[in-house]
């Protein structure tokens, strides 16, 4: 199995790839050769030569051609590091142990060998056939100048050249959120006679499709699930609106949008807006996004030979940062959106909020878009008794809210790492900028924006945050393409997709401008169709659907199809009725709600490849309209959520405080965490202190200490009970550390060594929390 090439795409991003470096071998899958390949002829002919090999001597001969320093050298001239060659040696070792023929050169040099007809250091004769063997188990070693070239990612503008065979004008449109710099860019949008706006999401897509339409300026909708033709005849209008992966470079227009530029930066999906920025064939970019990635755009096109002309923009309304923190629901007020980082956080303050009399309105990354513009909808209607916002950061973009102060439940942000395990960060400047920036939009009810958090301590720590100037984006993702991974499939046929990509990777060189981005998610679906039968391209596709790999039922359904595709058996309608059980009915709890969300995730899935493999996936005009269906039916869930909160609570424990959140499965040790917290009292509030510096904290390896400190006081001020509870969720302990401390506990209090109370074990304690501070 390939091993992932972290530290090639490490070296990558950080920009000091330009210069050719050598390759990361550990990469590398030798080929098994199968023993005796050369049949009996050759064996004949060997034998009748000379005479069967004695195969104790020829083991002896064979490990002292391995330590001989000269042979180790010659290996390295041709591309054998100390790994390879010790891989190689064993291999050719264990080729010639086990073969009963070997070719007749080698069978009567071996023989003269062990025969000693010629002198000991003629063992070095034996190099040529173990280099012929090492490039057969080995067969990058033959093409590594070929692969080279084929990963060489310096000169990305030159894969563009109808883009360069123009002289675009570039403008740049910088500014804060709610600052007028996309309206601006979307008028010259409408006035050209042809135009395309990229933009990173299919809700900002289908709001700058409908807003073409509305102003009779003909529009089709291009994402990776959907074509909207805005002619009846269905025949391509002058203007489109697509997510940003969808644009075409080889269409030419007069002017293109490309929103959210600072997007480029982005490890996973950066490379999107690189390929528009550079082969966007169009006689105007109008480019939108913060201030920060100007320098790095004007850099870019200077290697294309085109000038940018800047055009900043101010906020249109005052933002203002509060003197004081919300600290109690009790002290909401219409307008108010409680922005949350998990869906824990969520299902808890609706509860909450519903307990108070009030209705809240609930946006998060996983519902669906037609969901969430009816949330957005629900919230903004003066009408319409919902007043309260509760969302994540996927409010950030996307959606137009009428918000009048936004709450920061939080300020750190849990995310789960690649092994599974959850890890917290405090926000960057750039997201706090950007959710802080949805109060008080232009055009709303709200003339102007406020901000604050709900917790005291936290607020110190947010003005901090939001002071500080937003980083400047240092550089521009890129991904290989299918034509470059052919080509690499073409010379290492017997390489996994898997074990090409990390190849790819490792050899690949990028200047300072650019990294290669995150190939995890594609490495992860490509090791699990790996057994499937499929050509090359067909399985990158396959490999580059969008999908969340932590949706178990979404990704056996991938794995599904791609078994049913290699079969060529078409996946129909009733098929994947039959699969996902539909119809479905409205969800009784929590757990039912996110399995439908799954399920929309799959129509998705479906929708997604129907566009690529038309012939196997042949009903989405039929799938399209039951996900329709199914968006109703979460949004009666949505809608309801609080009550599916409430069965899920009784269904799971009598008195249960939290839901799990599906985002974070460490979460499910809260209650298990509540019950030792009371039992233990005030020692368990002193060791959990402890346990968050000295464990805890050390995984949040990126977290910057001026921030923590006002964190810990934070901590150890919310007492008993809700301290482990915070924890948790927060993801600063896990329950193997919450075991751990009760058991330390337990054993200091059996054992009698000292008791909580006095001045001795005040001291004591208080040395044992410095020692561990350490």
């Amino acid at each position: 199995r390939a091993r992932p090439a972290a530290s090639a795409a490490s070296s990558s991003a950080n920009g000091d790839g330009g210069a050719s470096r050598a390759p990361d071998t550990s990469l590398f899958v030798p080929v098994p050769l199968k023993p005796g390949l050369g049949g009996a002829a050759e064996e004949d002919v060997g034998a009748e030569l000379t005479r069967p090999l004695d195969k104790g001597e020829v083991l002896k001969n064979l490990n002292k051609f391995y330590k001989r320093k000269e042979i180790q050298r010659l290996g390295a001239e041709n591309g054998l590091d100390a790994r390879l060659f010790h891989q190689a040696f064993i291999s050719f070792r264990k080729y010639i142990m086990e073969s009963s023929s070997v070719s007749a050169d080698l069978h009567i040099i071996l023989n003269d060998i062990c025969c000693g007809f010629v002198l000991p250091g003629h063992v070095d004769d034996l190099f040529p056939f173990f280099l012929r063997h090492a490039k057969q188990i080995f067969p990058m070693l033959d093409c590594m100048d070929d692969l080279r070239k084929i990963s060489d990612l310096r000169l990305p503008p030159n894969w563009y050249p109808d883009a360069r065979a123009i002289q675009r004008k570039i403008i740049f449109h910088a500014g804060p959120t709610n600052s007028g710099k996309t309206y601006h860019a979307i008028q010259r949008f409408l006035s050209a006679k042809s135009g395309i706006y990229c933009g990173p999401l299919k809700l900002l897509a289908h709001e700058i499709f409908q807003k073409s339409n509305d102003a009779n300026v003909p529009c089709d909708l291009v994402t990776g699930e959907e074509r909207v033709f805005a002619n009846e005849d269905s025949r391509q209008a002058p203007h489109v609106a697509c997510t940003i992966e969808m644009c075409s470079t080889n269409t030419p227009y007069e002017v293109a949008v490309i929103d959210e530029i600072q997007m480029i930066r982005d490890p996973a999906r950066g490379w999107a807006w690189t390929r528009a920025l550079l082969g966007l064939c169009a006689e105007e970019i109008h480019v939108c996004g913060e201030p920060a990635a100007i320098d790095l755009v004007t850099e870019l096109m200077y290697t294309t030979g085109e000038e940018v002309e800047i055009r900043n923009y101010e906020r249109l309304t005052p933002l203002t940062v509060l003197d004081y923190a919300l600290e109690s629901l009790d002290n909401l007020r219409a307008g108010d959106c409680i922005v949350c980082f998990s869906k824990n956080d969520i299902y808890s303050v609706s509860r909450q909020i519903e307990a108070r009399g009030l209705e809240c309105a609930v946006i998060y990354g996983s519902l669906p878009p037609g969901t969430k513009l009816e949330q957005a909808k629900k919230f903004n209607d003066p009408d319409d008794p919902c007043k309260i916002l509760v969302a994540t950061d996927a409010i950030g973009m996307g959606l137009n809210l009428c918000i009048r102060r936004i709450i920061f439940n939080s300020i750190v942000k849990p995310t789960v790492n690649e092994k599974g395990e959850k890890e917290i960060d405090t926000i960057t400047t750039s997201q706090a900028l950007q959710i802080a920036g949805r109060a008080g939009r232009f055009g709303s009810s709200f003339k102007q924006g406020e901000v604050t958090t709900m917790h005291r301590d936290d607020l110190a720590q947010l003005k901090e945050i939001l002071s500080e100037p937003v980083p400047p984006v240092q550089a521009a993702g890129l991904h290989p393409t299918p034509e470059q991974i052919e080509m690499f499939a073409y010379h290492l046929p017997d390489a996994t997709l898997s074990n090409l990509i990390d190849i790819f990777v490792s050899l690949s060189q990028v200047d300072g401008m650019y990294f290669v981005c995150n190939i995890d998610d594609f490495k992860f679906l490509a090791d699990m169709i790996q057994h499937i039968p499929l050509n090359l391209r067909s399985r990158y596709v396959f490999c580059t659907a969008p999908l969340n790999r932590k949706e178990p039922f979404v990704c056996t359904t991938l794995l599904k199809f791609a078994r049913q595709f290699s079969r060529n058996e078409p996946l129909t309608f009733d098929w994947l009725c039959r699969h996902t059980k539909w119809p479905l009915a409205a969800p009784k709890n929590i757990k039912e709600l996110v399995h439908l969300e799954a399920v929309h995730d799959v129509f998705d899935l479906y929708l997604w490849l129907s566009y690529r493999f038309m012939d196997m996936f042949p009903d989405a005009a039929l799938v399209r309209d039951i996900q329709k269906k199914l968006d109703d039916i979460i949004q009666i869930g949505v809608c309801n959520i609080t009550k599916l909160i409430r069965a899920s609570q009784s269904a799971a424990a009598p008195g249960t405080a939290e839901v799990v959140s599906e985002d974070f499965p460490l979460s499910r040790t809260q209650r298990d965490s509540r019950a030792v917290s009371e039992r233990h009292g005030a020692a368990s509030t002193e060791a959990l202190s402890i346990a968050v510096e000295a464990a805890g904290l050390r995984r949040a390896k990126n977290v910057r200490p001026s921030r923590l400190g006002g964190r810990q006081e934070e901590l150890k001020s919310y007492g008993r009970g809700s301290l482990a509870n915070r924890l948790l969720r927060e993801g600063l302990l896990t329950q193997e550390m919450l075991r751990q401390l009760e058991s330390e506990w337990q054993d200091q209090h059996r054992n009698g060594r000292y008791g909580f109370g006095s001045k001795r074990d005040d001291q004591h304690s208080s040395k044992e929390t410095r020692k561990k501070r350490k």
